[in-house]
């Protein structure tokens, strides 16, 4: 099975992306494929090691969407998403197996979900005030799942992977942080690579305009 098949191009994400991307009508890369691994291993190494202090549960989702939205914005391509969270895997484990301490479970589910479910999200809106919702939709649904994991480590006080308040002072405050942090990550990451309006020759193609770099 071909790259083409397995990473297709999305040419209305192409579009819309403020980078100019390393994608074309041809198969994936190496090049390509390289950039959507290191997305993913940054993602990982960010979320595994910086520590923002901020004393606000569900801010380590930032660490996710925003690395891999920059890589789908270089690479856009169908199941890039999943690509970066399987390369966030392999980084995060193999970081475990160095025996060098990981994020809290709550982080590391955001991490491994982020990626397939910007991937569904994207299907859905590509293009416009859609696309920035799919983002938000992809960053709040990642946290959401977070919470429900980290709120069911202190709930039933898993050794090693609860940490922090007990569960009861904790969830009434993190139910409102970690939808605020998804959506905001998601919403930055979205404003930081995409444009919002299609581009001005789309609006005018059918007046016979062609884009920038056909031909």
């Amino acid at each position: 099975m071909t790259t083409a098949k397995v990473l297709p191009l999305d040419e209305i994400l192409r579009q819309q992306s403020r980078l100019r991307g390393l994608a074309g009508a041809r198969p994936a890369s190496v090049l390509e494929v390289s950039t959507l691994v290191s997305m993913g291993v940054l993602a990982g190494l960010l979320t595994a090691f910086v520590q923002l202090n901020l004393r606000l549960p569900g801010h380590h989702i930032l660490f996710a969407v925003f690395p891999m939205a920059l890589g789908i914005a270089l690479v856009p391509r169908r199941r890039a998403g999943l690509l970066m969270a399987l390369s966030a895997l392999g980084c995060t484990g193999g970081l475990h197996l160095a025996g060098v301490g990981l994020g809290g479970v709550g982080a590391m589910t955001s991490l491994l979900a982020t990626g397939p479910l910007l991937d569904l999200a994207l299907r859905w809106g590509r293009s416009g005030t859609r696309l920035y919702v799919a983002f938000v939709a992809a960053g709040a649904a990642s946290n959401a799942l977070a919470f429900v994991v980290r709120g069911a480590a202190k709930a039933f006080a898993f050794q090693g992977l609860a940490g922090g308040r007990a569960f009861g002072g904790w969830w009434p405050e993190a139910m409102a942080t970690y939808a605020a942090a998804g959506i905001a990550a998601g919403l930055i990451s979205a404003a930081a690579w995409f444009r919002l309006r299609e581009r001005t020759w789309q609006s005018g193609a059918a007046g016979g305009r062609t884009p920038p770099d056909a031909g």
